[in-house]
């Protein structure tokens, strides 16, 4: 008796030592595909964080602290690269998700040619936003651009755009919707048809009209959807540098000099790369910030979840 139970234990062991060293195996295979992306993942995500973080407390390779954060709360130029930051993305923000939930509707309603509205959609997707703004950067022209070329064709004076300081960045925010809305479209589109078609039949019996549903009942149900969107929108609009670098290059007269064009600056015109480091600094906090805000809100839970 006591040699069968021995057995058994051997046994047992024995498989135990296999599972293992399949285990030991499997991880060691897996260490080894996930070793490239890993690599890539350390090399040009996470070590330039850490050399950014450290550089922003330093000045000519010596350690300064906050200096560098003092006076950037101390320049005059920083802030107003706030502020226009600031008054860039209360005004892309939402008329970018404002249209793209209109889009989103229509498509999803089944609107006429759903499908070429799709397509026009994911074509400035397409586009590098590069190309985008070279092409944008012709359409303003103030001689002989298409923009200028449409407001003559109503009445309307031509515009100078880029070469205002009241409206460039206005022609910033045009660029940057024209891209992004497409964009942000196809993630509301796929919230609507999450929500299960019962519900919105059962507001309909009830008496609910077009507009009420929607504000009743599609918008809480879309809940997640539009809480990624908001918050990747800002995030976005938030770090937005190559039509400003290609178009205005902060200009004119400080008007588009939006924060993270005046990093690239700091570091690249002025030869400053501990301020710059500081300046970068602030940007990722905000925008730690706002993906925090981000799991906030997607973790919430929505209408349907609370049945």
């Amino acid at each position: 008796m006591s040699t069968l139970a021995s057995d058994r234990r051997s046994a047992r062991i024995a498989r135990t030592a296999g599972e293992r060293a399949r285990r030991r195996k499997n991880l060691r295979a897996a260490t080894l595909f996930l070793l490239p992306a890993l690599s890539f993942l350390v090399v040009f995500r996470l070590a330039p964080i850490v050399i950014v973080v450290r550089d922003s407390f330093r000045a000519t390779g010596e350690w300064v602290g906050l200096e560098n954060f003092r006076f950037l709360f101390e320049s005059g130029v920083f802030r107003e690269s706030l502020l226009v930051t600031l008054r860039f993305n209360l005004i892309v923000n939402p008329l970018q998700v404002t249209i793209a939930i209109v889009l989103a509707l229509a498509i999803a309603d089944g609107a006429r040619r759903a499908g070429l509205w799709q397509t026009l959609n994911l074509l400035p997707i397409a586009v590098p936003l590069a190309v985008s703004a070279v092409v944008w950067g012709v359409a303003f022209r103030p001689d002989d651009g298409i923009v200028n070329a449409v407001l003559a064709a109503v009445g309307l004076p031509d515009q100078p755009w880029l070469t205002s300081p009241d409206q460039a960045l206005m022609a910033i925010i045009i660029l940057a919707s024209w891209v992004g809305v497409g964009y942000w479209s196809l993630f509301l589109v796929a919230g609507l048809h999450q929500i299960t078609p019962s519900v919105v039949e059962a507001a309909a019996l009830d008496g609910a009209g077009y507009w009420r549903t929607l504000r009743s009942v599609r918008l809480p149900l879309m809940r997640r959807a539009l809480a990624f969107v908001l918050v990747a929108d800002t995030v976005v609009n938030l770090l937005l540098f190559a039509p400003i670098q290609i178009l205005t290059r902060g200009g004119p007269e400080g008007s588009t000099n939006v924060a993270m064009f005046d990093a690239y600056r700091t570091a690249f015109v002025f030869d400053d790369l501990a301020l710059a480091a500081a300046q970068t600094v602030l940007l990722i906090a905000v925008v730690l910030l706002i993906v925090a805000v981000q799991f906030r809100l997607l973790n919430a839970p929505s209408v349907g979840d609370e049945s």
